[in-house]
């Protein structure tokens, strides 16, 4: 138990000082209502020998005194405790996400959404009724069963040892209903995970879904895997049915064994009314702590069956980290990108195995202030470059230098901040449009923010609509067209005046009309910085310092446009294709 609970204590103990209080709580809670048995006990035997107004009112009192004040007690142990339990919550989830903003890319390529999504809702609350109920029950019934023994023992060890006799069936019953409520949540959770993953797929691909018209085998497909949560489900719900009467039944023999054997106890004179009365009651008063420990049970292999699935996101560990930075790190990036005899291949195949080679010994050096387009087919490892001079993936060290140092000598936050990256893949948050260009430099004034829509040819369009910039663009820019959402990429890039910056088939989604006046801009803009670009179109590329043509990882071709025309080779033939295609449409 302790070791499952152990990635909880460093929780635990910033509350320790609420925890203690609400522990003293317990122990006066428990400990007034112990003596209510006692108190009633001893009005039984006084009031045998003759009732009087004065006994009756001052024992009634008595009792009503110890219910209030165990109410009191009651209260705070709950406020205290199970506020508790909502503060390490908190804490638990903010860490979680912080966490989870620190992975590396590859982890999320590997890790569904809604997996994630599952662990930090469902699994987390899961794990809150592990920190606040589970341990407020169970300090309650250790504390109450504690003290009654101590009485019960006093008014007779031998019908004690009757009413704990089914206690060693008891711990064996526990132990086997325990092991197979932890398996059997954890089927639960995983099959929660799938449900929310598919969900989560859905509503995200709702277009595609529609466009290929898989409304119904979608929700049949969901209909059979909530089929199959609601089985599982029900399989812990029937063993959690069978605990608790198996528990009660236990109980429920005790007390009948108790009044037998107590009854004949007190006929023959060994045990005066009062307390085999009060032995009753602590009897009574020990029929919910006992109930409430299969409940405990319940909650305790739930909370540790979902703080393990937790914990394994804690144990993902970021690939990419700062442990290369030297003690006296660059404090400015002027711009000079170098890759030495780059190679670089994905970690692992799906199978485990090693990954075949996306590039290979690629040499090449953008000065400062100037500009790279790289050109080349499907799959030959352009966007795998750029991706590594920000880092989402880290080169073998040295491979990979920036100002002529390696990259990975940088300060992530420094590198970054420095490195306006516009990916393949244009993400835009469900916030307004000024809020997703502002993103990344968030006190950026209205006029920078118009000036950076400008510079990527969106602020005219932005400016038709109703809200203008307060327009929201739904749930990843879905109310945007994809030339609009590209064009917000870029204004998000260009407000933060890098240093660098490098647009992944940025313009992909745009006509050549407005990639002409995205390009004039820039041309204004990034004079003095550097900016390496990847592009199908010649039109976008020809003005570019240098064109790298990449295919199957390495620079077949590298010059300037007149240069590589002259050479009549891969960018020869995608130049004349593109141009024919030019000439088809006028005609």
């Amino acid at each position: 138990m302790i070791q499952q609970l152990r990635p909880l204590f460093p929780y635990m103990k910033k509350y320790r000082s609420t925890l203690g209080f609400g522990a003293v709580c317990v122990l006066l809670n428990n400990g007034v209502w112990i003596l209510f048995a006692q108190v009633l006990a001893r009005a039984i035997n006084d009031l045998n020998s003759g009732v009087t107004r004065h006994k009756l009112v001052t024992y009634s009192l008595l009792l009503l005194a110890i219910a209030g004040t165990k109410g009191i007690f009651q209260f705070l142990t709950r406020w205290l405790l199970i506020g508790v339990s909502r503060e390490i919550e908190f804490d638990l989830r903010n860490d979680l996400f912080r966490h989870l903003e620190g992975l590396s890319y590859s982890f999320y390529q590997r890790t569904r959404t809604g997996d994630v999504m599952a662990r930090a809702t469902n699994d987390l609350n899961a794990v809150r009724m592990l920190i606040g109920p589970a341990i407020m029950y169970s300090a309650n019934t250790a504390a109450f069963m504690s003290g009654a023994l101590f009485f019960m023992l006093h008014i007779s060890p031998k019908l004690t040892l009757y009413a704990f006799a089914p206690l060693p069936i008891a711990s064996i019953v526990i132990q086997y209903f325990s092991k197979q409520i932890h398996e059997r949540f954890e089927r639960i959770q995983a099959m929660f995970s799938d449900i929310t993953a598919r969900v989560q797929e859905n509503l995200s691909g709702v277009r595609v879904v529609r466009a290929f018209v898989q409304e119904d085998p979608e929700i049949a497909r969901f209909e059979t895997a909530n089929n199959e949560y609601i089985r599982r489900s029900l399989k812990l719900v029937r063993l959690m049915g069978m605990l608790w009467p198996t528990l009660e039944l236990m109980l429920g023999m005790a007390i009948i064994l108790v009044l037998w054997l107590g009854g004949r106890e007190v006929l023959a004179g060994r045990i005066n009314l009062g307390n085999f009365v009060a032995f009753n009651i602590y009897m009574v008063q020990l029929t919910w702590p006992i109930i409430a420990l299969g409940w405990v049970i319940n909650i305790f292999q739930r909370g540790t069956a979902s703080m393990a699935r937790i914990q394994q996101i804690f144990d993902e560990m970021p690939e990419i980290t700062d442990a290369d930075v030297p003690a006296a790190p660059p404090t400015e990036i002027v711009g000079t990108i170098e890759f030495r005899n780059l190679k670089f291949r994905y970690p692992q195949t799906a199978e485990g195995g090693e990954a075949p080679w996306i590039l290979k010994g690629i040499d090449l050096t953008v000065p400062a202030g100037t500009s790279l387009a790289i050109v080349g087919p499907t799959g030959s490892g352009k966007s795998t470059l750029v991706n590594l001079i920000p880092r989402i993936y880290d080169a073998a060290p040295g491979a990979v230098l920036i100002d002529g140092r390696p990259v990975r000598e940088f300060p992530l936050e420094l590198l970054r901040k420095n490195v306006g990256f516009v990916p393949q893949e244009t993400f835009l948050f469900s916030d307004t449009i000024r809020e997703n260009i502002a993103f990344g430099a968030e006190d950026a004034p209205d006029i920078e923010i118009r000036a950076a829509a400008d510079a990527a040819s969106i602020a005219a369009e932005i400016e038709e609509f109703p809200e203008q910039f307060n327009t929201m663009v739904g749930e990843r820019g879905i109310t945007l067209s994809g030339g609009q959402k590209q064009r917000t990429a870029i204004a998000r890039a260009l407000i933060r005046n890098p240093k660098i910056l490098v647009l992944d088939d940025a313009l992909a989604s745009v006509d050549t009309q407005t990639e002409d006046r995205i390009l004039n801009h820039l041309r204004r803009l990034m004079q003095g910085r550097t900016t390496v670009f990847i592009s199908h179109r010649v039109s976008t590329v020809r003005n570019a310092d240098q064109i790298a043509v990449l295919d199957k990882g390495e620079i077949v071709e590298l010059g300037s446009h007149d240069e590589l025309i002259a050479k009549n080779g891969y960018y020869t033939e995608l130049y004349n294709k593109q141009l024919l295609e030019e000439e088809l449409e006028t005609v």
